[in-house]
Formats: structure tokens, C-alpha cells, sequence
């Protein structure tokens, strides 16, 4: 037997899976579970420690036999982060996260010195947003100066991961993209950009390499570590929103892939650069050739996870509960900016609860507008996908939202387009293990080499997926529910200016 192993390393948890090939099954998974910190100002940060003894626990979990057979490894990590590193390739401070928005201020600071936000998206393709990259690296030079002096290496999580493995530092440029310090037309790093940082900044960045290829090898002491065969082939990896569209097969035009996790993302792949002038669609490459445009919000399953928290629920009492509330929750208007928000950009957001009567205020309801705010958030991506002329005929819905069936049934309607679950699950990890055996078939083969799409038409589970169609009666209803949704968020957003 010979496997693949695909790693992603989430905001919340690192998990693994073990793929066997020839099977098309997945014969081992693992998880471990990671912190964070969390401040009133918008600081949202982990330590780099933490990413060690994850993916140390999740090695850990995996049988040696099963290990012994893995030949190839793709790496997916949460976008944006900043991992800090010195020469030795040591963390010089806490990673930024992406929902840290208590870079504001340097945003600023940034799109006045590219001479304003309609320039920075002609050089980048990205209005400079806190959520991005660039922003937390001019934080680290104005608020700790000492550290960004030994600064030698700007990773990214999944840039960081490869760097245990493998010693070697690389990008490739779907991850790369979203650091808004990156030409998406050229694709190569913005010289302009990195200079308003620092003259030597893109010194400290990594070498790009193209996303088919090989980051490198497994180290010995990686080996050792792991428990994993030295020599074994590390792919170029990628940002989780990347890796989950080659594990729902987003390689082509005609579909959207919907995530609801901690952030909600919502993108389709492009053969050609998607540059929204509103910037609510990032501009990102993707990384299987060709480009990524995507809208991601910071506060998607967060509504839900605090109400739940709140309450004592578990997630099946959370689903019991909403519904038996209408749609449109009798009302009530959730907008869920726990975290400060991306999209629309409001870095102090706050979360609130609107609408609420004496005769409406009942857990169904909360409960049934935590989960619909989410799905809200992404008709607007929706919008702004239709506007550029991109019209999806279906959604594939991943990440933790889509195993609920009300969920499913929800985004359907706000979106009055078809909502198909993949069968397999863990999109992110699962990208990461094809792109892996892309890249080990790359190597090996002669002649034509094989494709990312013949591989994710091969490997992506649709077999046994479940499709969800909108109902006419219940998306008129979402119409009217996501005005309401509109009108609350127009109300509330000069608060949070």
C-alpha cells in the first residue's frame, strides 16, 4: 500500500488524513486541538509553539505501519497568518492571526503610502485589509521593533509547517496572494508594495515555486520526530481556502465552493484574474494554476458557537431548536461581528441582536439567526460574484456548518442556487493529499504528466454526496429575511467605522 497524507492546520485544530490512492479511501485521520489568544482590541494571535505540538500529536495519532507508507505530504494552512521567524528559523513573536483586526491603523497607514485603496488594487488585486498579511508585518516593525530588526523569514502557517518537515523555506502563489504584498496579475512579489514596509522586505520572503511542485523532502530529524520515512516528498502546499478547492474539485469555472468554519468563504476558480474594484472578492490565485476569487468574512459559525456556548448546547440541540423557528427568525437580526469584520470592512465590529420584541425573544429564534447570519454574509459574495459576470449553476458546501442539514438548507435558499455536500469531508486536508499525489506523480512520470483536474475528478468524493435544491416559496421568503439582514447592517456600520 502506498498513501498520500494531507495536513491542515486550522485556526482551531491541526487534522490529518492518510489516503490510500489505489483505494480511494481514507485509512487514517487524526486531530489536536489549538489555542488562542484573544484580546479586546482585535488581537487574536497563537504561538508558533502550539503548531509544533499539534502536528507532533496528529503524527502521533497515526498507526507506524500506516505512516511507513506515505509518500508524498500536502500542507494547507489558515491564510494571512504571520509567523515571525529569525535566521535560525525561530519564532521571534506570537503569530498574527487572520482575524486579528487590531492592525487598523497600519492599513491606513499603508493604503496612504500606495496613494490610496483604487491604486493598491491596481498593483495587488486587494484593498489593504486588516485581515491580510502586509498590515501585521508593518504592526511587528512599529510595535516591536527589536523583533522585526532579527526578522529574516515572513512565513505563512502552511509555509511554517512545510519549514518543520522539510528545513526549506518556500511559497507558492495561491498562499502567497493573500499576504497583500503580492502582484495577482504577474504573479510574483510586489516590489512597490514590500518597500513601503521595508527596502529589504522582499529579501525575507520566501521563493515562490509553482504549486505542482515539490517544497522539498522530509528532514531526519522531521523523520525521527514524526515517525515518518525520510526522503518522503512535501508538496508546495497551500492556504486552507486553496486546498479546500482542490478537495471539493473547484479546478474549473461553473461552481462555487461555500465553506462555513470560523470564517465563511465563498469562491470559484478563474483561468484568468478576477479583480473586483468594490475589493468585497479578494483576488487570489488559486493554487492549481489560475486564480482564486474568494470572499471570506471573519464571523461565520462564531454567532452560533457563542449562542451554543452560551446556552449549554450541543450542536444537535442547537439544530433541534432553530428549527422550529421561522425563516427570518419572527424578526430577529443577528450580526455576528464577534471578531471585528473583513468583508464588509469593519475592523471594530460588534456583534448585536436586533429586532428583539417581548414576543419574540425565544432561544429558537436566537438560535435560528445565528445560523442564517451566516449564510448572509455570504449572498453578498454571491452578489458581487454575479456583478463580474461569473453566474454559478451549484454551491459545494464544506467546512463544519455543512453537516448540519438545516444549514444546508438555509444556504440553499439565501442563495437560490443548489447546494452539493461532497461525501468526504475534511475539503482542506483532502486537497492537501491530492495536490500531494499531484506532485508525486509529477515527479515520477514520463511524458504527459497528469492533470490537477483528471486527478480531483478521479479522487474528490461526489459518489454518495448529498444535493440540496432551493425551494421558490422559501428563497422569496430569504429575499425579504437578507433585506432585513441588509437594512440592520447599513443602520449599524457607521458605528463601527
Amino acid at each position: 500500500m502506498q498513501t498520500v497524507c494531507g495536513i491542515d492546520l486550522g485556526t482551531q485544530s491541526c487534522k490529518m488524513v492518510v489516503y490510500d490512492c489505489e483505494k480511494k479511501s481514507i485509512v487514517a485521520q487524526s486531530s489536536a486541538p489549538v489555542a488562542m489568544i484573544a484580546e479586546n482590541d482585535g488581537t487574536r494571535e497563537q504561538k508558533a509553539e502550539w503548531y509544533d505540538a499539534a502536528l507532533k500529536a496528529c503524527f502521533d495519532g497515526i498507526d507506524g505501519a500506516v505512516k511507513s507508507t506515505v509518500a508524498a505530504i500536502g500542507v494547507s494552512g489558515h491564510q494571512h497568518s504571520f509567523v515571525p521567524l529569525d535566521e535560525n528559523g525561530k519564532p521571534l513573536y506570537n503569530v498574527k492571526l487572520w482575524c486579528d483586526t487590531s492592525t487598523a491603523a497600519e492599513c491606513e497607514d499603508l493604503t496612504r503610502m500606495a496613494g490610496g485603496e483604487e491604486k493598491l488594487i491596481a498593483e495587488t488585486g486587494l484593498p489593504m485589509r486588516p485581515g491580510y498579511t502586509a498590515p501585521k508585518i508593518q504592526w511587528l516593525k512599529n510595535h516591536k521593533p527589536e523583533a522585526f530588526a532579527r526578522l529574516r523569514h515572513v512565513a505563512l502557517p502552511h509555509n511554517y509547517v512545510n519549514f518543520l518537515l522539510t528545513g526549506a523555506y518556500s511559497a507558492e502563489c495561491g498562499d502567497a496572494s493573500g499576504t497583500a504584498l503580492f502582484d495577482v496579475r504577474e504573479r510574483k512579489w510586489s516590489s512597490r508594495v514590500c518597500g513601503y514596509i521595508s527596502p529589504d522586505l522582499e529579501k525575507r520572503l520566501p521563493p515562490l515555486i509553482d504549486s505542482g511542485s515539490a517544497a522539498g523532502r522530509v528532514r531526519g530529524v522531521a523523520a525521527d520526530l514524526y515517525g515518518i520515512p525520510e526522503g518522503t516528498l512535501v508538496a508546495s502546499g497551500g492556504g486552507d481556502n486553496m486546498m479546500s478547492a482542490i478537495g471539493t474539485g473547484t479546478v474549473r469555472d461553473g461552481f462555487l465552493t461555500m465553506s462555513l468554519g470560523t470564517s465563511g468563504t465563498l469562491f470559484g476558480f478563474s483561468e484568468k484574474p478576477v479583480i473586483d474594484p468594490t475589493g468585497n472578492l479578494a483576488a487570489f490565485c488559486s493554487s492549481s494554476g489560475g486564480w482564486l476569487p474568494l470572499l471570506c468574512t471573519m464571523n461565520c459559525t462564531v454567532a452560533s458557537e457563542e449562542i451554543r456556548a452560551l446556552f449549554g448546547l450541543d450542536v444537535q440541540a442547537l439544530n433541534a431548536e432553530a428549527a422550529k423557528a421561522p425563516i427570518g427568525a419572527d424578526g430577529i437580526v443577528i450580526l455576528p461581528f464577534f471578531n471585528g469584520e473583513r468583508t464588509p470592512n469593519l475592523p471594530n465590529g460588534r456583534a448585536s441582536v436586533n429586532g428583539v420584541t417581548a414576543a419574540n425573544f425565544k432561544l429558537e429564534n436566537l438560535t435560528r439567526a445565528a445560523l442564517e447570519s451566516a449564510v448572509f454574509g455570504m449572498r453578498t459574495g454571491l452578489e458581487s460574484f454575479r456583478a463580474l459576470g461569473f453566474e454559478a449553476k451549484e454551491i459545494r458546501l464544506t467546512g463544519g456548518g455543512s453537516k448540519s442539514p438545516l444549514w444546508q438548507s438555509i444556504a440553499a435558499n439565501v442563495m437560490n442556487l443548489p447546494v452539493r455536500i461532497p461525501a468526504g469531508g475534511e475539503a482542506a486536508a483532502m486537497g492537501g493529499a491530492i495536490q500531494a499525489l499531484w506532485c508525486l506523480l509529477g515527479q515520477s512520470s514520463v511524458g504527459e504528466k497528469v492533470t490537477i483536474e483528471a486527478l480531483t475528478d478521479e479522487h474528490v468524493a461526489l459518489e454518495g454526496s448529498v444535493t440540496v435544491k432551493p425551494s421558490e416559496e422559501e428563497a422569496a421568503a430569504y429575499d425579504k429575511a437578507y433585506a432585513e439582514y441588509s437594512r440592520y447592517l447599513g443602520a449599524l456600520s457607521p458605528l463601527y467605522k
